[in-house]
């Protein structure tokens, strides 16, 4: 079968984000700069889809296919090294450091961010013909979105700073749950169905994914958006990273490396009064013991 029973999952979990902390400095860039470049794509399609058919559901239904592409090919998120390295570092893989871990999650959102802009500065050149003209409809959603998720939480103050980190916590709740998902099945079809559904629903609900922002964000900036970089950082980005760190090892990572990660201690016997009786009293059981067995042996109840 294609199912990979939990129990058995977490194994190759953990092994995922031992073998990513020991990659190179160039491979961790080229798989984090493709893994930004892809679900930044994605982002862009999503939102042309609801932008064009004003169906919004209908973008976010769509939008898990750059999600998919980009883990098919191994690439890499900052969500998702999020959850599998430090279960690495908490089974004590050999040679899997928190220095290793910090350095990973560093290149991870450089190449990340690296990969985003560069499809927001092609797609600004798309709905812009170069620069050459205000943008059009799509260009102007992107904007507005930049907008909204920035300065509309400013307005709130810190009850805004608190829902954006908590939506960053239920995006990497769901993300982490994708992740984790493309390894429970051992065929393409069975990956791809149980990554859909955690990516769909964080898209459609508005939790912020700090990828996607890296995306949506530069993107408003260039196409006119009414928001400054550090209405991006402070009011977004910072909060965003942070809650889908706490998100995706709380809710996600912690969760099945408790209950699955680590053996069961063995439950100890309780002896029987008879034993307990006869380590008082080894003296007695010089003889009885044998009589007692046959006894016992005879009579035993079967099944």
């Amino acid at each position: 079968m294609s199912y990979v029973k939990p129990a058995d999952l977490i194994g190759t979990v953990i092994d995922a984000g031992a073998s990513k902390v020991m990659y190179s400095t160039r491979d961790t860039m080229v798989r984090s700069i493709m893994g930004g470049a892809l679900l930044s794509l994605a982002a862009a399609f999503a939102v042309t889809v609801a932008t064009t058919t004003g169906v919004p559901l209908l973008g976010a239904v769509l939008f898990p296919v750059g999600f998919i592409m980009l883990y098919l090919l191994g690439f890499d998120l900052l969500t998702g090294v999020f959850v599998l390295t430090p279960l690495a570092w908490l089974d004590k893989r050999p040679g899997v450091t928190l220095g290793g871990i910090l350095r990973n999650w560093g290149l991870v959102f450089l190449g990340n961010f690296i990969g985003a802009f560069a499809v927001a500065l092609l797609m600004a050149i798309v709905v812009t013909y170069g620069f050459s003209t205000p943008p059009n409809a799509v260009g102007e959603a992107i904007g507005h979105i930049g907008e909204g998720r920035t300065l509309g939480y400013a307005e709130h103050g810190a009850a805004g700073m608190l829902t954006l980190f908590i939506r960053g916590v239920l995006c990497n709740w769901m993300v982490a749950t994708g992740v984790v998902l493309a390894m429970i099945s051992t065929s393409v079809p069975g990956k791809i169905m149980a990554m859909w559904m955690p990516i769909m629903l964080f898209f459609f609900m508005g939790f912020e994914h700090s990828i996607v922002n890296m995306f949506l964000f530069p993107s408003g900036l260039l196409l006119g958006g009414d928001f400054t970089v550090m209405d991006y950082l402070i009011w977004n980005e910072i909060p965003t990273v942070l809650g889908n760190l706490v998100g995706g090892l709380v809710f996600v990572g912690i969760p099945l490396y408790v209950t699955y990660g680590r053996p069961s201690s063995p439950r100890r016997r309780v002896p029987s009064r008879r034993e307990r009786a006869a380590a008082q009293h080894p003296a007695s059981d010089s003889v009885a013991p044998a009589a007692e067995t046959e006894r016992e042996t005879v009579h035993a109840p079967v099944g």
